[in-house]
């Protein structure tokens, strides 16, 4: 998979699990009627805002992002639905190649180190990837949920 493309699919993907939580406060909220869509869509809302985070750093990495645009990608995973926009943001000014740039080029310190392995090892990135977000996750639930 393609930087683009990756980046594409989960900024996307966390807008979508955006809509499922919104709906899902709306039924408890508005309707009163259930807490499922919350609990569901909270949960799959947390695992996929995770993920984004952390594929916004591979890339930003990868792709030699300036810190100013790696803060906005990230900051981006808190308004609902911003990650679209963020994404067609960074396309548009060329931050999104069709390559992985650290498949090829040597690394420059210890996090683009990381970012390589991840990159030229991508079944075992892929799982380290999975095996991050459910601690991550695991820690987030443990924090509990947030207040308010």
């Amino acid at each position: 998979m393609t930087p683009i493309r990756l980046y594409r699919f989960i900024a996307r993907a966390e807008a979508v699990t955006w809509a499922l939580l919104l709906g899902g406060m709306f039924l408890k909220y508005v309707t009163q009627t259930t807490e499922l869509g919350v609990r569901i869509g909270g949960m799959v809302h947390g695992a996929v805002f995770i993920a984004y985070c952390l594929s916004t750093v591979l890339v930003a990495l990868d792709q030699r992002w300036p810190l100013k645009q790696t803060a906005l990608g990230l900051v981006a995973a808190v308004p609902p639905f911003a990650t679209v926009p963020f994404e067609i943001h960074a396309e548009r000014r060329g931050l999104l190649a069709d390559t992985w740039r650290l498949r090829t080029q040597e690394p420059g310190g210890f996090l683009e180190k990381v970012a390589a392995w991840f990159i030229r090892k991508p079944l075992q990135g892929v799982v380290t990837g999975l095996v991050a977000v459910g601690v991550l996750f695991g820690v987030a639930l443990v924090a509990g949920p947030p207040v308010g």
